[in-house]
This record gives C-alpha cells, sequence and structure tokens, in this order.
C-alpha cells in the first residue's frame, strides 16, 4: 500500500492570489527565518496579503509577509516584522524564474505558508496578472460550473436518469 504524504499544517493562506492572478506554475520552498518567527508561525499568525517576491543578485527574497513578534521572545528575539526574507531555492530554480520574471509579463507571488515536516515552506508562484474584467469572467465561469454541477446531482438523486 502506498505511503500517504505527512500532513501540512497550514499557517497562512494568501485567498486573494487565486482571484487576482492566473497561476503560471508553483514551487515550494524553504525560508531563511529567526527563532522567535518560527515559534510566531507556529502560532498562525503570519499574514501574506500583500507579499511578493523578487529576483536580486542570484537570489529571492520575500517582501511584506508580516510575522507578527513572539510574545515571550522578550526584546531580544524579535525582529522587524515586514523585513525581507531570503527564499530558499535550487541556483537552477532562481535562474530559471528570474530569467522568466524579465522576460514575461509574470510575477513571484507567495499563495500559502505551512509547516512540512517541521521546516516552515512557502508554496510561491510565477503568476500573471488579471485584469477587472478576467476576474469577472472567472468568477462567472465558477458559477455556471457550480449550477451545471448541483443540475447534475439532482437529476442523479431524483432518478430521472435511470434506464428501465
Amino acid at each position: 500500500m502506498p505511503e500517504k504524504p505527512p500532513p501540512r499544517k497550514l499557517v497562512a493562506q494568501n485567498r486573494k492570489a487565486r482571484h487576482d492572478f492566473d497561476v503560471v506554475d508553483t514551487v515550494e520552498c524553504g525560508m531563511v527565518l529567526t527563532g522567535s518567527e518560527v515559534k510566531s508561525l507556529r502560532e498562525g499568525t503570519a499574514q501574506l496579503k500583500e507579499a511578493f517576491a523578487r529576483a536580486e543578485d542570484g537570489e529571492i527574497w520575500l517582501y511584506g509577509m508580516h510575522v507578527p513578534p513572539y510574545a515571550q521572545a522578550g526584546g531580544y528575539g524579535n525582529v522587524d516584522p515586514d523585513r525581507r526574507r531570503k527564499l530558499l531555492l535550487h541556483r537552477k530554480q532562481i535562474k530559471e524564474w528570474s530569467d522568466r520574471t524579465a522576460r514575461e509579463a509574470v510575477t513571484m507571488v507567495p499563495l500559502s505558508v505551512y509547516f512540512k515536516e517541521g521546516r516552515a515552506k512557502l508554496e510561491l508562484a510565477l503568476a500573471r496578472g488579471r485584469k477587472r474584467w478576467d476576474k469577472r469572467q472567472v468568477i462567472a465561469q465558477r458559477d455556471s460550473d457550480r449550477e451545471a454541477q448541483r443540475a447534475h446531482r439532482e437529476r442523479n438523486k431524483s432518478g430521472t436518469n435511470r434506464h428501465d
């Protein structure tokens, strides 16, 4: 029997990202954090609302993720809650993603922060921005798909789809 992957403990999710952007590609990466930041993340208090990533000098940095100070750390362990954080990827991935952002009209957007096997991970997406009419179109498509699913369920429930 195949092993199930270990569960991920979700810390923060950028729900607006999938609404505002078309996700082209995703990658899981680690983050360089201090001990008090990790403890604060374990409490589930991080925010990704306005966060984005940028490639600089052969490294990828995360900007705008808010990790509030850990209450029990005192003044010593706390750092700036909105500081930039280094993302850990392979050199090949960093080069590929920085080249794609320079070449195409895409940006790097964080989708979620979670713990996997005790380590803080970030799901980073390469995404293309949507125009206002694109957002409306996607919402309308999603609503019509829901209506079709609902009608299909109702038809199967009522038994009109039987072959007697």
